[in-house]
């Protein structure tokens, strides 16, 4: 020891070398740590392929990894790797930037779970039971007190359930939140109908959604499990400037109670439905059998759900996509009354015609038309029915769809060649499945429809092969067809879509065409690109 009181230069040597030693050790560790974690979870996944092939139940008395419980951390909460806060080195300079928060969850991460295994013990969910406490909830969340109870796979909020992970994960949110659902019920009485209890008739929705909370308030209570509704019911007033220009043309007549005003301001009863998924009936209703469907949910969801393939014996499954609004003109209670006339309109969303108003389609102005009709028919004492479902783009999505928009504005643009682009890009031209879309006219207890404000064949034939009559159907008026949206209706008349008009040959549809890009050099702006 020197005499002032700091060691030898090679004692300080040494001791830095071992701290660079500790250091390294403790990464290697981490390293290792994750390999192990990654290599038991693909022996997991792999074991559980084995399972759903052979159809054999996973032996209980195997020992299972244990699934550890849910810890929280106050948002003020940091640690280091080891968790005692403390730096390795402590000579190296502090960050002028706060360390990032560490996961609220444990440090183990459980990639799937298994039937049998220890600590899983899910809720009783049979599916198409007409008695409530019969059928059980539908129990998906991972609270520390109800991930052991879970029937289901997948999440809540549909495609917004990547924004709850970002709440959770960044501490703005604590998964054993348990919501408050007080004056929160229906605003308006829906069912019960005798489909909701039959298991073909009803797969991609939960029927007892919107009642969740309440049918189930003792198991919420006395086992503290999550339940939480996929169906909200509200009432709400719609104001769209169309329908103040419905009114002034004669269209719509104020009554004030649908159409309440001059402006066309509508009352309207709203419901919101969160897909939820019956795995069994889904593949019934595509025709292919339910291990071929989960691997195909499994894989093409990038490995996201691995209990699709390890959990055969859970049924349910809660989609990462969008959901559907109803919107209900008149008292929701004649939906069901078979004497009385019914006027639907089944809508899928477009964002740039619904919301933005763009003329290369029909979209909103069907929409408008769809709406204007439902009301009138209400106001006859009978009853209106919009569905607004989420599948942009013919569920290819947006961005498919704006590439189809740059190769057809860039082409000839003409209706014999409309679909073509679309199968071009995508592989297929339409991915929207109406054969799911009945269900909804199901749990709404719609058992015909008088006029069916739409032209699609697809939505046509999946409801009347549902059993439910459509007694008229209604195409969009000719002035009501924006001049470059021409292209799209008549394309699809030609393909099949129902008409009360002449159906153009393929040689006419050739003399279709859209309005041009005339605000932009098509030549010069792809040799930018090409020099880039």
């Amino acid at each position: 020891m020197a005499t002032n009181g700091t060691p030898p230069a090679d004692t300080h040597a040494l001791l830095l070398e071992i701290l660079a030693s500790i250091k390294s050790l403790r990464q290697d560790h981490v390293g290792l740590s994750s390999t192990v974690d990654a290599i038991e979870g693909r022996v997991n996944t792999l074991a559980g392929v084995k399972q759903l092939k052979d159809g054999l139940a996973r032996d209980a008395s195997i020992a299972s990894p244990k699934i550890p419980p849910m810890v929280h951390r106050s948002r003020e909460s940091i640690t280091s790797l080891d968790g005692d806060g403390k730096d390795v080195n402590p000579d190296a300079p502090l960050s002028t930037s706060p360390p990032p928060r560490r996961p609220s969850t444990t440090s183990k991460i459980i990639l799937t779970s298994y039937p049998g295994q220890s600590g899983v013990d899910p809720i009783s969910l049979k599916w198409g039971a007409s008695d409530p406490k019969e059928r059980g909830p539908v129990v998906v969340n991972r609270g520390s007190t109800t991930i052991r109870k879970r029937n289901a796979v997948g999440a809540h909020g549909g495609s917004y359930a990547i924004y709850y992970a970002l709440a959770v994960g960044s501490q703005q949110l604590n998964t054993d939140h348990i919501p408050d659902f007080t004056n929160t019920e229906p605003a308006a009485n829906i069912g019960p109908f005798p489909a909701w209890g039959d298991p073909k008739k009803i797969v991609a929705m939960d029927p007892l959604g919107h009642l969740a909370p309440w049918l189930f308030k003792d198991i919420i209570q006395k086992d503290h499990v999550d339940i939480r509704p996929t169906i909200a019911v509200t009432r709400a007033h719609m104001l769209l400037p169309e329908l103040k220009e419905s009114v002034a043309a004669g269209r719509l007549v104020p009554d004030g109670t649908i159409c309440m005003n001059d402006k066309g301001e509508l009352a309207v009863t709203k419901v919101a439905v969160e897909p939820v998924w019956y795995l069994p009936g889904i593949a019934e209703r595509f025709n292919i059998d339910e291990g071929t469907l989960r691997r195909s949910l499994f894989e093409n969801t990038g490995g996201s759900y691995p209990e699709l393939i390890t959990r055969n014996d859970i049924k349910v499954f809660l989609p990462p996509i969008g959901g559907l609004t109803v919107y209900i003109f008149g008292d929701p209670a004649k939906m069901s009354d078979e004497k009385l006339s019914l006027a639907l309109r089944v809508h899928d969303e477009c964002n740039g015609s619904d919301v933005f108003g763009s003329d290369i389609c029909t979209c909103r102005p069907y929409l408008i038309f769809g709406i204007e009709e439902a009301v009138k028919e209400a106001q006859k004492g009978g009853s209106g029915v919009v569905i607004y479902f989420r599948k942009e783009g013919r569920a290819l999505g947006e961005v498919t769809k704006y590439l189809v928009y740059n190769a057809r504005k860039r082409g000839s643009d003409k209706a014999s060649e409309y679909f073509k682009r679309t199968e071009n890009i995508a592989g297929v031209k339409d991915m929207r499945f109406q054969s799911l879309m009945p269900d909804i006219l199901h749990w709404l207890g719609i058992k015909k429809i008088d006029r069916m404000l739409s032209m699609s064949d697809m939505k046509h034939d999946a409801i009347v092969e549902q059993g439910i009559p459509i007694i008229e159907r209604v195409p969009i008026p000719d002035e009501l067809i924006p001049e470059d949206g021409k292209v799209e209706i008549d394309a699809k008349i030609h393909a099949g879509y129902f008409t009360t008009g002449r159906v153009m040959t393929l040689e006419e549809l050739g003399s279709v065409q859209g309005r041009p890009w005339e605000d932009v050099d098509v030549s010069d702006l792809l040799k930018g690109f090409a020099e880039m």
